[in-house]
């Protein structure tokens, strides 16, 4: 009974089919967000230290400030 169940899963095919064509992905309208929202407020007020920090998070940059630098990966 034990070389039967030993051998079932080895050898036999796979159970997933592999497409060979790629998919076109459908894109989702994008919907309006509403960043005075409670929920949005809320949020900003965790991650900001700052009202300029919490405008910049929200996509208004100071004119002519300097570009922030990424993280280096280890």
């Amino acid at each position: 009974m034990t070389g039967l169940m030993a051998t079932a899963g080895k050898g036999g095919k796979s159970k997933r089919s592999k497409s060979k064509g790629s998919r076109k992905k459908t894109k989702k309208p994008v919907s309006e967000v509403d960043i005075l929202s409670p929920a949005a407020m809320l949020n900003a007020y965790y991650i900001s230290h700052n009202a300029a920090a919490c405008l910049e998070f929200r996509g208004f940059n100071w004119p002519d400030s300097p570009k922030k630098k990424g993280k280096k990966g280890k």
